[in-house]
């Protein structure tokens, strides 16, 4: 059964290939991925710290219902996750997403979003390892491993995790995620 994944960007800073890769990770599987950003218009994704391509948002973060999904993915980049946590309705939308039990898959900086979001006490979370006070400091239990996973969250180190971050997005679309909706709010 095909499913539709939101994939929630900032207008710049994105880490091209957490994007790219998760995506078309995600479409060739047959499900429906939708880039999500606060303004309409393109994207710029980043390598590294150089431009890479452009992408098309699809729908605006106003716009997006966490009911119209089935899944939600954050990639990276530095800049990304750090203009997106100063947007509300984005950090509302992903702590809508993580209350409502569906699949939340977040790798490198994203988890910024989830600590902006207050949805990681208690929990066990991986990142980018710049990250770890952040996540320690909103109570979460933040871990070096290449994927973790806690109910309905999945969250990534760097790019070079990114098949196993893939396997378990891809896992938790096929068959759903551990969480409850009342768990997953944390």
């Amino acid at each position: 059964m095909s499913k539709k994944v939101a994939f929630l960007v900032a207008a710049e800073g994105v880490e091209q290939i957490e994007l790219t890769e998760p995506w078309k990770a995600v479409t060739d599987a047959g499900h429906e991925a939708v880039l999500v950003s606060p303004k309409s218009g393109s994207v710029q994704l980043f390598n590294h710290l150089d431009h890479g391509d452009t992408q098309q948002v699809d729908l605006t973060v106003s716009d997006a219902r966490v009911g119209d999904f089935d899944a939600l993915v954050l990639p990276g980049g530095v800049a990304n996750p750090d203009a997106l946590r100063q947007d509300q309705q984005a950090v509302a939308l992903v702590k809508e997403f993580v209350a409502s039990g569906k699949p939340v898959a977040a790798i490198c900086h994203a988890p910024w979003m989830l600590v902006e979001a207050d949805v990681v006490s208690g929990r066990r979370i991986t990142s980018w390892p710049s990250l770890k006070t952040d996540i320690r400091n909103a109570g979460g239990d933040w871990v070096d491993e290449t994927v973790v996973q806690d109910g309905n969250l999945t969250t990534s180190r760097k790019p070079d995790d990114l098949p196993q971050f893939i396997s378990a997005l891809l896992e938790s679309l096929q068959h759903g995620s551990a969480a409850t909706p009342t768990a997953a709010a944390g």
